[in-house]
């Protein structure tokens, strides 16, 4: 973290600038507003310690363009005697804190480190939002550019800020463990532990011995609700908790946050529809734990996501099995969109990792595993919907698919994907950019 001291006094620039230096901080010195403002801009990795009272541009006109351009700049405003109702103004405006002249060394250097502290976590947050907005989050593995995947990992990012207990539901394969862990790892509590519990593994007793301790023989491991102190519980299959342990929750949660306390999220089970939490836990429990909700979005209602998942799962497979990922034609990808997926992104991946199988034996078509009717996880033949969508969309879908798998398997080499696909190169730059598919991203 930088700091940019700006003063139009030149020894209370270079005063100012040594104390911090000698408390380890980086600094930059301006003169003027004018000038500091060609250097502080969005982003800038660190914070703001200006004087109010400047020639041309004062502290106040200073601090507003700079929370025009980044309002989570922290900026720390040095005021005379008699500036203190201008001060306040600043702090309304969205100055972080003021100095008052003459000011204490150490009192300025507590300020700027809680400025940096605060700028550090802002500027990770950031950093972490447009990460998981553009789908490249690999920790997470939250993978697609549908308007359902968007708005989900932007409701990630907000809910993970948040202390509030956390309801997840869905569809089989959905991906709500993939989910809760994302929330544990964008939080406040990241570097907390997370501690499973499998309500639907442990009868009533169990139950209650694994959440909140106690049991026969006072044998039983270190209670859930301690092993997660400060951390996140999350509570998988809740819909299978009991009555006494639906209670004994209850009373939990009534007595309100105290110091250590975990964040619970809980997930209706695999095997229980979208909205069965509501059912089959007691009502005043179920408002507590989806005091924050979200829904997962199956994968049939997720459009060409379904392609890019499956190029990005055939892609990983053959890696790891070290075969050519299979060759999707345009029939099989127009299947594979218009299946209903009721294993959802699980049973996709299933499929994929079968099609790189079987692509390693020589041959074998995708069609064959959405339709074999002995396999546990394929589609019988008649699932496979009537309904499609404009021509135009399949196309675009494929298009996209086959650039992004022949980009993969020429490593990014422009002329050879120019070669196979007999595309001239503007052709090929032009729908590239279209589908966002960059070349360095495969090199």
């Amino acid at each position: 973290m930088k700091v940019a001291i700006v003063d139009d006094e030149l020894d209370m620039r270079q005063s100012i600038s040594q104390w911090l230096v000698l408390s380890g901080y980086e600094t930059e010195t301006f003169a003027s507003a004018r000038d500091a403002l060609k250097v502080v801009g969005p982003g800038y990795p660190g914070v703001v310690l200006s004087d109010i009272r400047m020639p041309e541009i004062d502290g106040m006109t200073f601090l507003k363009r700079l929370m025009h351009h980044d309002s989570a700049l922290p900026v720390v405003l040095i005021t005379g005697h008699g500036d203190v109702p201008m001060a306040v103004e600043a702090m309304r405006v969205g100055a972080f804190d003021f100095l008052e002249k003459p000011f204490d060394p150490e009192q300025m250097t507590d300020i700027v480190q809680r400025a940096c502290s605060a700028r550090k976590l802002a500027l990770e947050n950031r950093a972490l939002r447009n990460e998981l907005a553009s789908g490249d989050a690999a920790a997470t593995r939250l993978i697609g550019d549908s308007p359902a995947m968007v708005r989900l990992r932007e409701d990630i990012l907000d809910l993970a800020q948040a202390d509030a207990p956390v309801l997840i539901d869905g569809e089989t394969g959905t991906g709500k463990t993939l989910v809760a862990r994302a929330l544990h790892a964008v939080g406040a509590r990241a570097t907390r532990p997370l501690v499973q519990v499998f309500c639907g593994e442990h009868d009533e007793a169990g139950q209650i011995a694994r959440i909140f301790g106690g049991g026969e023989g006072g044998e039983t491991a270190t209670p859930a609700l301690v092993e997660a102190r400060n951390g996140v519980l999350m509570l998988e299959d809740v819909q299978a908790l009991a009555p006494a342990a639906q209670a004994r929750l209850v009373s939990w949660l009534d007595e309100g946050p105290v110091s250590g306390s975990p964040r619970i999220i809980s997930i209706c089970g695999s095997q229980a529809p979208a909205g069965q939490a509501a059912e089959d836990l007691r009502a005043d429990l179920y408002h507590r734990l989806s005091a924050l909700h979200l829904s997962l979005p199956p994968l049939r209602e997720r459009g060409d996501d379904i392609l890019l998942l499956f190029g990005e799962f055939t892609q990983n497979f053959s890696e790891e099995y070290g075969a050519p990922a299979p060759h999707v034609s345009p029939q099989e990808a127009a299947q594979l969109l218009q299946a209903p997926w009721p294993g959802n992104v699980r049973q996709l991946m299933n499929v994929a990792e079968r099609a790189v199988l079987q692509s390693r034996r020589g041959g074998g078509s995708i069609t064959s595993l959405l339709i074999s009717d002995n396999d546990a996880v394929a589609l019988p033949v008649t699932q496979v919907t009537q309904e499609g969508k404009p021509l135009k969309e399949y196309v675009e879908a494929f298009e996209r698919m086959l650039i992004d798998n022949t980009m993969r398997r020429h490593q990014g080499s422009v002329a050879k994907v120019m070669e196979e696909l007999c595309l001239p190169r503007r052709t090929l730059n032009e729908k590239m950019a279209k589908y966002g598919l960059v070349r360095s991203d495969y090199t």
